[in-house]
């Protein structure tokens, strides 16, 4: 009665797709190509209210599994309403004349950026030109000449005067390379150093005191000569400083005309008159540069920092690469002869600035492995501003000069892509996320298999054979894509929204269709795409199962056994999961010890294994202990481990194990347990049910089919079942089966064959039922404790 009652029907265990549940389509080019995403409702409602939420703070996190499409659906839905939005102004950077180190930063509509900075450069070469022509030209020579010439007649006037001044002192004044020299004469003839010497004391010292003085007015000359160079100079320069204002300025006002409406813009230009008037000379105003010179106009440049002249709405950047200097732009610096040297043209922008007025998209994975990035764009975010600043001067001990540009205004949505334990974490780590990333969107990795999904799986299959040019599914293909996404969703009731798979798969199946030479793509290569994907995966397993086979790994699959169940998990070897059986033992005696785990002992199992394991002795005094004390020693462990333990879903295994040893009743080694048990002795639903079914089935077959083997089962576990064909096709030839229980009493007597027996009035149970033996050898064992205690 047990067996029929919990035995799953084979229409239970592999939920099919019929072809009358197509009958919408022949083929996958009958329905119209997929333009929605699929299965994600309330994540496509949260990224609608995300785009249009423009306060600040509603960032957005788009959170879900890999493989369900979510970078794909965020790139395509915020590039559509981009497209719908105003295209944000370009950026330039002006050299600062009041402080050069922080070039100033300026914005103008989109496509006036380059504008601006051809007109600059037209400026300054029509500035170069017009200057070179001033200086060369006839006038300037003129103009510049008089002014020398007025200054060379005043001092030839001054020489002259000195020049009869030393004459009528009795002095010849003669004008040489080194200077002024006055030598005395008599009778009109230079005295020789005889004759001078021959002179009275008070002719010489007469002599004397006149060159003094004639020496004293050559000093006066010589200084005020001086001044007056100083003075030429400077009326050069302002003649000079006059004369390219007069040039220049009818130029600057005719590019100011044109950007009237920009304050920065007229200011810029004012500030520009004034420093090349100032700085500007006769000397270099026409000269060409070469590469290795200072040009004199460099400053007059533009830097375009942002251009969005061919941007269509607003920007969306995906930056792929998210570090710091790719996201926040960076100084960079020309080596030339052993030294470094840069300028604002030099300074590079970053993703920040190319999204500013749009949308950011980042992997949050990728962000997150640089934390001055992190950082950093959090700062902006909260300042709303970005700047341009290399990360390096932050961490030099002595600090060196470099240019810092004028922040820009930040308004810009950042779209982070990533897991939802990224999310969590950064959720619980990081006190700014919150504020700053207020909303989710959460992707999901499964959607109900109703009759208008199967449509639009259906319309995913056609749009993914259309965009590869792949053949088309028939009816039979369609209907194994449709039971595939049910596997990996792992419910009977739902299909996977992991389309990176499912696309796998439908590539895989189109090229086995080719190969065979077929028109469409049928079942038989879906079939075929889903078994060689296993096989290349599944080198592990086959290790594992040759091992079973032997007799490496103890595990059996027929007679009957005191104390041991064949439990049930699942190994992930990271692209494919599969189950392993393994010996499950349970050893009871005499003792105060009460239930070890010597997983747990050895600290092989996590902590929900030992919780699952201490519940066994909750559920063991409530049926056996309320007469008596619960006196016993027992020891229960996975034999052959030693990758260690995690979960609860052997829980039932363990207790079903404990109670054949203490009733010393043999446990049925055809089957297979999986299933987590709680206090009250109700089987509770497990993961991987599906896993853990193939994998003992594998065991099985390769040893032989008896008609006897089959796997027990939490009931609740029924509608996750998707088994694959072999599994099925041994089940209806009934050579495998599949048991599902809700209750302890239910799993040990499909294991026994003998019934579980209920608890009477008396707190005892019914002779001749397993749990009379257990209560018994209980009453033996708190017996035997207190004979030997006293």
């Amino acid at each position: 009665m047990v067996i029929k009652k919990t035995l799953v029907d084979i229409e239970r265990i592999r939920r099919r797709c019929a072809e009358t549940e197509l009958d919408f389509c022949t083929t996958s080019a009958d329905v119209p190509p997929l333009h929605d995403f699929i299965g994600q409702e309330r994540a496509v409602r949260a990224m609608q209210f995300g785009l249009t939420m423009k306060a600040n703070g509603y960032n957005i996190f788009v959170a879900g599994p890999a493989g369900t499409g979510k970078t794909t659906y965020t790139q395509t839905v915020v590039t559509q309403v981009a497209a719908r939005e105003s295209t944000p102004g370009d950026w330039c950077l002006v050299y600062n004349f009041k402080d050069p180190d922080v070039p100033q930063a300026v914005t103008l509509p989109a496509g006036e950026g380059s504008k601006f900075q051809k007109d600059m450069a037209n400026l300054t070469l029509a500035m170069r030109n017009a200057l070179s022509r001033l200086f060369e030209g006839k006038e300037y020579s003129r103009r510049k000449s008089a002014i020398l010439q007025e200054l060379q007649q005043k001092l030839d006037r001054d020489l002259e005067q000195l020049k009869e001044d030393a004459n009528a002192a009795g002095f010849v004044m003669k004008v040489s390379e080194q200077g002024i020299f006055f030598i005395p004469v008599q009778e009109g003839k230079p005295l020789s150093q005889e004759q001078y010497e021959g002179l009275s004391g008070s002719e010489q010292q007469v002599l004397e005191e006149r060159l003094k003085t004639l020496q004293g007015r050559t000093e006066e000359l010589a200084f005020s000569g001086k001044l007056m160079e100083k003075e030429a100079d400077r009326v050069i320069r302002e003649l000079d400083q006059q004369l390219i204002r007069e040039t220049i300025l009818p130029m600057v006002k005719e590019v100011q005309q044109q950007y009237r409406e920009y304050p920065r813009i007229i200011a810029y230009l004012n500030d520009l008159v004034e420093d090349i008037t100032a700085n500007i000379n006769c000397g270099v105003a026409g000269q060409e540069q070469d590469e290795t010179d200072d040009d004199p106009y460099r400053n007059y440049r533009v830097h375009l920092l942002v251009n969005h002249g061919d941007t269509l709405g607003a920007p969306v950047v995906v930056e792929t690469n998210p570090h710091y200097y790719n996201l926040f732009g960076k100084v960079e610096y020309r080596s030339r002869l052993g030294t470094v040297n840069t300028d604002f043209t030099m300074i590079k922008p970053g993703a920040l600035h190319r999204a500013n007025g749009g949308y950011l998209i980042l992997q949050a994975k990728d962000l997150l492995a640089d934390a001055n990035a992190w950082e950093t764009l959090k700062k902006a975010l909260k300042n709303r501003q970005v700047t341009v600043e290399n990360i390096g001067e932050h961490y030099r001990s002595v600090p060196t000069i470099s240019l810092k540009p004028e922040p820009i205004p930040l308004n810009v949505k950042v779209i982070l892509i990533g897991s939802q334990k990224i999310y969590h974490l950064l959720q619980q780590l990081d006190e700014d996320f919150a504020k700053l990333f207020k909303v989710m969107v959460d992707f999901e990795v499964v959607m109900p298999r109703t009759p208008e999904n199967l449509k639009n799986y259906v319309a995913f299959v056609g749009s993914v054979c259309r965009r590869e040019k792949l053949p088309h599914f028939n009816k039979s293909g369609l209907a194994e894509i449709i039971e595939y996404g049910s596997r990996l969703a792992g419910n009977q009731n739902k299909l996977s929204t992991q389309f990176n798979e499912v696309v796998e798969v439908i590539q895989e199946a189109a090229a086995w269709a080719r190969a065979a030479g077929a028109g469409l793509v049928g079942g038989q290569h879906v079939r075929q795409a889903i078994s060689e994907r296993i096989y290349r995966s599944r080198r592990v397993e086959e290790r594992l199962q040759e091992l079973i086979l032997r007799g490496k790994i103890l595990v059996d699959t027929a007679g009957a056994v005191v104390g041991q169940v064949n439990g049930l998990a699942v190994l992930d070897v990271g692209n494919y999961a599969f189950g392993k059986p393994s010996r499950i033992t349970a050893k009871t005696f005499m003792g105060n010890d009460g239930l070890v785990n010597i997983e747990r002992e050895t600290e092989m199992s996590g902590s929900i294994h030992a919780k699952g394991v201490l519940t066994l002795t909750g559920y063991l005094g409530s049926m056996f202990a309320q007469t008596k004390p619960l006196s016993l020693s027992a020891r229960i462990t996975f034999e052959q481990l030693y990758e260690g333990v995690e979960g609860d879903s052997a829980s039932s295994a363990e207790l079903y194990a404990l109670l054949s040893s203490l009733a010393e009743v043999p446990v049925k080694q055809s089957l297979a347990v999986t299933g987590s048990v709680n206090q009250n002795g109700d089987i509770q639903p497990i993961g991987g049910v599906t896993e853990k079914i193939e994998g003992f089935f594998g065991v099985c077959r390769a040893r032989g089919l008896t008609g006897e083997q089959g796997v027990i089962i939490p009931i609740q576990n029924v509608d996750n079942l998707m088994l694959s064909h072999e599994v099925t096709e041994a089940v209806a030839q009934g050579m495998f089966h599949i048991y599902a229980i809700s209750r302890v009493e239910e799993g040990i007597e499909l294991l026994t064959g003998m019934p579980a027996g209920r608890r009477r009035p008396d707190g005892g149970y019914p002779p001749g039922t397993l749990f009379y033996l257990v209560d018994q050898k209980l009453q033996q064992y708190a017996a035997g404790l207190c004979q030997y205690g006293k």
